[in-house]
């Protein structure tokens, strides 16, 4: 089903969600392939047009995902992507060969926060809004309330709450209930800038 342009599944899982926003990333990204392959551009300026016009397609609806590893890697895997046909290939020093950036160089080149890394602290901010509406607004009970009926045999999915709780686990506040620490604006404002610090795997 589409809902707004983000599709929504009886599963509980973003995968497909993911998987078409990261194909529009990629058509935005084609349609300004001239101008991130130009020479006559700043590395600044190629940055820029990443941030601004191919990261908001991405990131559509994002405050919504529950993150599993694997789709981690897939945004990350489309942010490398992206990354090495901005900064372009490197000559080794010993070969003299042109060989594409690693990974761990794609970091050190750029300053900003990993994509997924962005989506998380979105999350979380996202996550104190909802903390602070009424039990009876459809958002609310769709995010925090559990469903009745019995559940299906095997491991559960993981939901949106879920991402919240370890989000919240990485930054020292294991067991603590979330919707009450987002009552705290300013105690809020400091664990979102803590999960944006979190180190990388």
């Amino acid at each position: 089903m589409i809902n707004l342009g983000t599709t929504v599944t009886n599963q509980i899982s973003v995968a497909e969600e993911i998987k078409s926003r990261l194909k529009s990333g990629n058509a935005c990204c084609h349609r300004a392939q001239i101008l991130l392959s130009s020479s006559l551009l700043s590395k600044y300026l190629k940055i820029k047009i990443y941030k601004t016009i191919i990261l908001p397609v991405v990131f559509y609806g994002c405050e919504t995902w529950s993150l599993t590893l694997r789709e981690e890697r897939k945004l990350r895997v489309f942010e490398n992507m992206l990354l090495r046909r901005i900064f372009g290939p490197r000559k080794d020093e010993v070969t003299g060969e042109w060989r594409r950036l690693h990974n761990a160089e794609l970091n050190d080149l750029y300053s900003s926060s990993i994509i997924f890394r962005v989506i998380k602290v979105r999350i979380v901010r996202w996550a104190e809004r909802v903390a602070r509406m009424r039990e009876e607004r459809g958002v609310y009970s769709v995010s925090v309330l559990k469903p009745e009926g019995r559940r299906l045999l095997g491991r559960p999915r993981r939901r949106w709450e879920d991402t919240i709780k370890m989000d919240l686990k990485e930054v020292g506040c294991r067991g603590m209930d979330w919707i009450e620490l987002a009552q705290d604006r300013d105690r809020w404002r400091g664990l979102v800038n803590a999960v944006m610090k979190l180190r990388v795997p």
